[in-house]
């Protein structure tokens, strides 16, 4: 059998870049103050959810995979009183995809099935089972933040329309 890594790879790497496509995408639909609103009374604004996928990436694979020493505080992901522009939240988002892209990229075969261990990881046994989890947990942000999105425009179309003179 050959090396299905560069396979794997690829795959990941792809993954890892749709998802943040994706974001930037959605992030363009909303202005700077909507980015860290919450349209809903629960959940989290599309920024918090960008803070929280940074935390997730360069904690995961950036500290326990590439040895980055990244110190995680993931209360302040959600709860951030002073959060970043938008700007800047999303480009540190671009940074940890890539950190996680070369992390995957530096794989070897051995090093899919190499253990893992990390707080908040117990059930994960390697590396290729952490990498499968961050893309599925990456993806499933992705899919709250098109519903944030679309509740933003909702919302600012309702209230355009709401100011127009009836008559």
């Amino acid at each position: 059998m050959s090396d299905p890594t560069p396979a794997i790879a690829a795959a990941f790497a792809a993954s890892f870049r749709d998802h943040r496509d994706r974001v930037h995408r959605l992030a363009d639909g909303v202005t700077d103050a909507q980015f860290w609103v919450r349209p809903y009374p629960y959940g989290n604004s599309m920024g918090h959810l960008v803070l929280h996928l940074t935390g997730n990436l360069n904690y995961f694979i950036g500290r326990q995979m590439a040895g980055t020493g990244y110190v995680r505080d993931r209360e302040r992901e959600f709860r951030d009183p002073n959060p970043p522009s938008k700007s800047h939240a999303l480009q540190r988002l671009d940074e940890a995809v890539e950190l996680a892209i070369a992390t995957i990229e530096a794989q070897t075969v051995d090093g899919w099935t190499a253990a893992y261990s990390a707080t908040g990881a117990d059930d994960v046994a390697d590396r290729f089972a952490m990498l499968l989890r961050a893309a599925t947990h990456f993806y499933h942000h992705v899919g709250q933040m098109i519903y944030l999105a679309k509740e933003h425009v909702r919302q600012t179309t309702d209230d355009a329309a709401g100011s127009q003179p009836v008559g």
